[in-house]
């Protein structure tokens, strides 16, 4: 019997009925399974684009033309982690002949290399091998602790669509280059699953190591000490008025923990730069190492004005940071975004308010933008509409083309060097 005959005879599946029956196959499997295949398959996606920029790289400062994708992700940041495995930190700050300080390790944070450096010792692996190794394990492990997070505020179709959309953010990519962002963020999640589940004394250890792996400790210290005062505020509220605590409020011996949790993320938010002064013995050596790549030194909020005059003219430049700072702030209240819950919109505000006291816009800011992944439920809930997800996924894996043609390829420009991803 021929295959036509077959299919008519309903023996062989049809291109329609493999549509309906695939998926509905796929929703039968656990839920750690969905979501280990809809990472696994955008870092395929992401290692395609990768390898596709790769065969339009021309010279550039680490490798011949056209390398293979994986020297085209060892390049970058991959290159400084490198060195702090090689050489560690400097005693002494590297300075130019006018004394100011140049670039160097002190900017990058201890966790990640170090865990790159153990695993190299014990396995033989190349430290670029490792890093690379330990970012791809941490980014599967972040989408898996995402999910649960997620869970913990919606039901599995959203939480499994704001992965998909964490696991295709525009700038995803670098979860699978030897970048310390997939480590941080798998720290992160974990951290602020464990504060909503109140489990605070088991959320301080994670919280140390996620002080040791980027500098997020002043933005989430932030939010636990606002955290803290909700609770205060709630339980003392709820006293007054003589009825019971509105969503189960703290007990005595939760607040205590909180407080506990909001000092030890106080503490270790200096632990880097404390580190810094005592191995240099200059008290702003690691300020000064970060401003290094700007050029100038950090004053906080001008940054962010400068840029906008730079983008949109002395008039509007000087409101686009107001403009921007509202709209964010706007959208924090809008009705799919509320259904996140406090703690996770407060993480957002908070690091969000970090950024803009703190952070240089430039091309890296992209990037910086991913510890804002509780969004990613908020967009999810937006709409249920198939068609609208799948539109975000795909307008995703779009501008991720754009991002590492643009930023992770290395292009000669007029002035020297180029644009930093």
């Amino acid at each position: 019997m021929s295959t036509v005959a077959r299919r008519k005879a309903g023996l062989v599946p049809s291109l329609q009925d493999w549509a309906v029956q695939v998926p509905a196959a796929v929703r039968r499997w656990p839920w750690w399974l969905q979501v280990t295949a809809i990472y696994l398959g955008a870092r395929l996606v992401s290692a395609c684009i990768f390898m596709a920029a790769a065969l339009h790289q021309g010279p550039n400062p680490w490798f011949p033309a056209k390398p293979d994708y994986w020297n085209f992700i060892n390049i970058w940041d991959a290159r400084w982690y490198g060195q702090v495995i090689a050489n560690g930190y400097p005693s002494v700050l590297p300075t130019d002949p006018a004394g100011s300080v140049q670039e160097n390790t002190w900017a990058f944070y201890p966790l990640y290399p170090a865990l790159a450096k153990g695993l190299s010792g014990l396995t033989g692996l190349s430290p670029a091998a490792s890093l690379t190794m330990i970012a791809m394990l941490a980014g599967w492990a972040a989408a898996l602790v995402v999910y649960v997070l997620f869970r913990h505020k919606a039901s599995h179709p959203p939480a499994l669509w704001g992965v998909a959309f964490f696991a295709n953010f525009p700038v995803a990519a670098v979860l699978q280059v030897p970048y310390a962002e997939s480590l941080s963020l798998l720290l992160l999640a974990a951290a602020l699953l464990l504060v909503l589940r109140r489990q605070y004394w088991w959320a301080m250890p994670v919280v140390v190591l996620l002080c040791l792996s980027r500098p997020v400790g002043v933005p989430f210290a932030a939010m636990l000490g606002l955290i803290f005062l909700h609770h205060v505020w709630e339980r003392v509220g709820s006293g007054k008025a003589g009825r019971l605590p509105l969503n189960g409020t703290h007990s005595t011996g939760d607040l205590v923990a909180l407080a506990a949790l909001t000092a030890v993320g106080g503490a270790m938010a200096l632990a880097w730069p404390a580190t810094a002064w005592a191995a240099t013995g200059d008290i702003q050596a690691y300020t000064k190492t970060e401003t290094a790549w700007r050029g100038h030194d950090l004053v906080p909020f001008k940054p962010w004005f400068d840029t906008g005059v730079d983008l949109f003219g002395p008039v509007l430049g000087v409101l686009a940071p107001f403009v921007f700072v509202a709209l964010f702030g706007a959208m924090l209240f809008l009705p799919p975004v509320r259904q996140v819950g406090v703690e996770l919109r407060l993480w957002c505000a908070c690091y969000m308010g970090y950024l803009v006291v703190f952070l240089h816009p430039q091309t890296s800011t992209f990037r910086m933008l991913l510890p804002l992944f509780p969004l990613a439920l908020g967009a999810a809930l937006l709409s249920r509409s198939r068609a609208y997800r799948g539109t975000v996924v795909l307008m995703f894996v779009l501008l991720q083309i754009v991002w590492i043609v643009w930023l992770w390829a290395w292009a000669q420009l007029p002035g020297g060097g180029d644009y930093p991803p």
